[in-house]
C-alpha cells in the first residue's frame, strides 16, 4: 500500500524529463516571477518577446526535480524557485535579455489588498474630472480634492500611501479614476544562468550610458597618456609623427641649421629681428631706407600674430578631430 503511495505519476516524470532535456540544451536559462501578471497580458508578452526568447510555466515542484537532475550550476537556480515560476529560455547574453524584459513592462492599477510597492504620491493640481460623487470618493480615500473653477483639482500634493503599506479598496477605486498605476505589470527576473555562472537580477543591473562614457574618457585619457609618452599606436601614429616634424623643424630654425626645408623660416627670422632691432632705434638715427624697414616691421610683425593665432586655431582643430575619431571608434565598437 505504501510502495503504491508513493508511486510517481508518468505524466510527471515525462514532464521533469522534458523540462530537464529544455534546460540542458538551453544556451541561457532564466528564472522568472509572473506573480499578478493577468492571462492577456501574459500573452501579449509571450508573443512580444517571441524572437529574443521564450518562457514556459511549470509546476514549482516539477521545475525542483529538473533542476535536481541537471545537477552542477544549473542546480542553483533552485534558490530562485518560488511563488508563481516560469522558465525563460534564450540565446541573448544575460545583460541584453534583463534590458528588453525591463522594457516590456508597464504601469498596472493597483488592486484592494495589495501592498504598495513604493510611496503612492498624488500630485497638486487640476484632473480630467468632472464635478460630482467623485470628490467625495477621492476624499473617502484620503485625497484632498476639491472643485475650481468647475474642475476637479487635488489641493495639495500627499503621499497617500507609504511602501509597504496595504491599499484600500476606496484608496484602489481613486487612484485608478486618477490613472495612477503604481503597479508595475512585466516577467520579473530573478536569475539567470549562462555557461557555469550564475546572475542574479541586481548583477544585471547596469547603467549602459555610463559604462559608454567611461570607455570613452578612459579611451581618451589613454590617447593623451600615449601621446605624452610617444607610444606609437595606429590612433597616435599620425600625430606623433607631425609633432617631431614641428619640433625638427623649430630646431633646424632656432638654431639656424641650413636646409634646404627650413631656409624660408630661418630667412623670415633673421629678416624679423632685423626689423626689430630698426624699431628700436630713434627717428634721428634712420634714413629713408630704414623708416621704410621701420614700417615694413610694424606690418610684419602685425601678420606674424595672426599668423600665430591662425596656426594655434588649426592645432586645437587638429585636437578636435582626432578626439571626435577616438570616439567614433568607441560608438563602432558599442553599436
Amino acid at each position: 500500500m505504501q510502495s503504491e503511495a508513493r508511486e510517481i505519476p508518468q505524466w510527471k516524470i515525462e514532464e521533469v524529463k522534458r523540462i530537464e532535456e529544455m534546460l540542458k540544451s538551453s544556451k541561457v536559462v532564466g528564472i522568472v516571477g509572473i506573480r499578478g501578471i493577468p492571462s492577456r497580458q501574459l500573452q501579449e508578452m509571450r508573443k512580444s518577446l517571441r524572437d529574443v526568447a521564450r518562457f514556459k510555466i511549470f509546476k514549482n515542484s516539477l521545475i525542483l526535480r529538473a533542476l535536481d537532475n541537471c545537477g552542477g550550476k544549473l542546480q542553483e537556480l533552485k534558490n530562485f524557485v518560488e511563488d508563481q515560476t516560469a522558465i525563460l529560455i534564450s540565446e541573448l547574453n544575460p545583460f541584453k535579455l534583463h534590458k528588453i524584459l525591463e522594457s516590456t513592462k508597464r504601469p498596472y492599477p493597483i488592486k484592494a489588498g495589495q501592498v504598495a510597492p513604493h510611496d503612492i504620491v498624488v500630485e497638486k493640481g487640476p484632473t480630467n474630472l468632472k464635478p460630482g460623487p467623485v470628490v467625495g470618493e477621492l476624499q473617502n480615500a484620503g485625497i484632498p480634492a476639491g472643485i475650481d473653477k468647475g474642475k476637479v483639482v487635488i489641493r495639495e500634493t500627499k503621499v497617500v500611501a507609504r511602501k509597504g503599506e496595504v491599499i484600500s479598496p476606496e484608496l484602489a477605486s481613486a487612484l485608478a479614476r486618477l490613472e495612477i498605476y503604481p503597479m508595475e505589470v512585466g516577467l520579473n527576473l530573478r536569475a539567470v544562468y549562462e555557461d557555469g555562472i550564475i546572475f542574479r537580477a541586481e548583477d544585471l543591473k547596469i547603467d549602459t550610458q555610463k559604462v559608454f562614457s567611461d570607455f570613452v574618457n578612459a579611451h581618451l585619457n589613454a590617447f593623451k597618456v600615449a601621446l605624452f609618452a610617444a607610444i606609437p599606436t595606429r590612433e597616435t601614429i599620425v600625430p606623433l609623427i607631425q609633432r617631431a616634424v614641428t619640433e625638427a623643424r623649430n630646431l633646424a630654425v632656432n638654431a639656424a641649421i641650413f636646409e634646404r626645408d627650413v631656409m624660408e623660416d630661418i630667412l623670415r627670422v633673421a629678416s624679423s629681428r632685423a626689423l626689430s632691432l630698426v624699431s628700436l632705434l630713434p627717428e634721428d638715427a634712420l634714413d629713408e631706407d630704414l623708416r621704410k624697414m621701420r614700417t615694413s616691421a610694424i606690418r610684419v610683425e602685425k601678420m606674424e600674430e595672426e599668423k600665430k593665432e591662425e596656426e594655434k586655431e588649426e592645432e586645437e582643430e587638429k585636437k578636435e578631430e582626432e578626439e571626435e575619431a577616438g570616439i567614433a571608434g568607441l560608438g563602432a565598437l558599442f553599436g
